[in-house]
């Protein structure tokens, strides 16, 4: 592992784990940035002025000096004046590379006379920084005096440590300045994110409580600055779909439980008239037999159920297949069970008055495609089928025929009928017309058979105006 990778996963461990943190983090890095590239300016522009400053001083002190000095005659003479001690502080005067007049202070060879003997051989105004007296920074500034016969050039040199500790001192100054906004930065960047963050925190602490219990509480996006009106957006989004799996949920749970109801009543009242007495092996048989069919009716159902619900979550529009209704309608009439007062007419292809009535529960010949799977189509019709003889006093009639792309099948009952206050409610899970009929029945098995039917692209209705007992409908695609 390179030490770069490393020193990566160090920074990667230190960062900030949480948002306002990270963007505190960024805050301060910009700001720090930005001081950074302020202060290396300002402090530039201020060595800049203060070496301007440095040099409009020498040039004066040369300006005084220049008036001291006598170049009209053949040689060069310097006339001495009240203020002669203040004009030769630091002050030195050639004429040519000839040293005429330099400070009382000054020693021949030292580093700062060798600096100003090559600053005056070049016999032109210019100005250097060295470092002389114990590297003690010094500005020097060269300036020829022309004359009618000779020419002399004046050498001045400044201290420039007061200079530097005032640059040191601002430079002090600024980077005090620096920590002090950055520290402020950093505090007032947390702050105000942590505020602008707090409706963040609530909207997800109520959006956490409202899915745990399928709420209808939404946020909505009025009142709301953009950024948070986007995001209740998106929750309500999300809330809305996880309602609606749970609504899904609860659902098939109760069609599950519903279906799977007959199937299981079966098993266990066989398995009780097995063990009453005593059984020949031909009725062991038998009961084995219809254990066997229901346990497979239950397995049926589940696979069903389920698959359509993987279907509709995945791929609303899956192909369903293709059915032909008789052998199923055929297999549901035989399945029933009807009790002895109840007798069942069935028509294929045309009205029963046309077709005539089979004792025995099955079809007249004809081939009724339908555009659904077979188990699919038995779990559509199946609830019609045991309601119908469950409130039929002696007659039920089923007729199943074409109709132009479609496939309608009829389930008619000579029973009480719907009370019409209950009509608007037929389809709607949970719901009985009368819970205390002596019927088993969670008020599901109709709602399961219209929402299996629209997700092939079919129907189940309710006639209100057929009298007496009822009539639906179940509408299929042509297969």
């Amino acid at each position: 592992m390179s030490r770069a990778f490393r020193v990566f996963r160090v920074l990667r461990r230190l960062a900030p784990r949480t948002l306002r943190g990270r963007l505190s983090l960024v805050a301060l890095t910009t700001a720090a940035l930005l001081m950074t590239i302020l202060t290396v300016v300002f402090n530039a522009v201020m060595d800049r002025h203060l070496q301007h400053q440095a040099d409009d001083e020498l040039r004066n002190r040369v300006a005084a000096v220049a008036t001291t000095i006598d170049t009209s005659g053949p040689r060069v003479r310097v006339l001495e004046t009240v203020n002669d001690r203040v004009l030769d502080s630091n002050v030195w005067i050639y004429t040519g590379t000839r040293l005429l007049e330099k400070p009382p202070s000054a020693t021949a060879g030292s580093s700062l006379t060798q600096d100003v003997d090559r600053l005056a051989a070049q016999q032109k105004r210019a100005c250097v920084t060295v470092h002389a007296h114990g590297h003690r920074p010094a500005r020097l500034c060269s300036q020829p005096i022309a004359g009618r016969h000779a020419t002399a050039t004046v050498v001045t040199a400044l201290d420039l440590t007061p200079y530097r500790s005032s640059a040191d001192t601002l430079l002090l100054g600024s980077l005090t300045l620096d920590a002090v906004m950055l520290g402020c930065t950093y505090m007032l960047t947390r702050l105000s994110v942590g505020r602008a963050l707090r409706p963040v925190r609530t909207m997800t602490e109520q959006a956490t409580q409202w899915s745990a219990v399928g709420s209808d509480e939404r946020f909505g996006a009025e009142d709301q600055p953009v950024e948070l009106a986007r995001l209740g957006i998106s929750l309500d989004e999300l809330l809305d779909r996880i309602r609606t799996v749970l609504r899904h949920e609860q659902q098939l749970t109760g069609e599950l439980s519903h279906e799977l109801r007959t199937p299981l009543t079966r098993i266990i009242m066989e398995l009780d008239w097995w063990r009453a007495r005593p059984r020949t092996d031909a009725e062991t048989r038998a009961a084995q037999e219809v254990i066997a069919e229901a346990a497979q009716s239950m397995r049926t159902i589940c696979d069903t159920l389920l698959n359509d619900a993987r279907e509709n979550a995945l791929d609303p529009a899956t192909a369903p297949g293709s059915t032909d209704v008789v052998p199923v309608l055929d297999r549901l009439l035989q399945r029933l069970g009807t009790p002895d007062q109840v007798k069942i007419a069935t028509a294929a292809g045309a009205s029963v008055s046309e077709a005539g009535v089979s004792e025995a529960g099955a079809l007249e010949a004809g081939v009724l495609e339908a555009g659904v799977a077979p188990a699919l189509l038995e779990r559509i019709l199946s609830p019609l089928l045991a309601n119908a003889v469950r409130y039929a006093r002696s007659r039920v009639t089923v007729s199943a025929h074409k109709v132009p792309g479609a496939v309608r099948i009829d389930v008619v009952d000579d029973g009480p009928g719907v009370p019409e206050a209950f009509v608007a409610e037929l389809f709607q899970p949970g719901r009985r017309a009368d819970s205390g009929d002596g019927h088993d029945g969670a008020g599901l098995g109709l709602p399961l058979a219209r929402r299996l039917a629209r997700a092939v692209g079919g129907e189940v209705s309710y006639d209100p105006g057929h009298s007496p007992g009822a009539r639906f409908t179940v509408s299929l695609p042509a297969g």
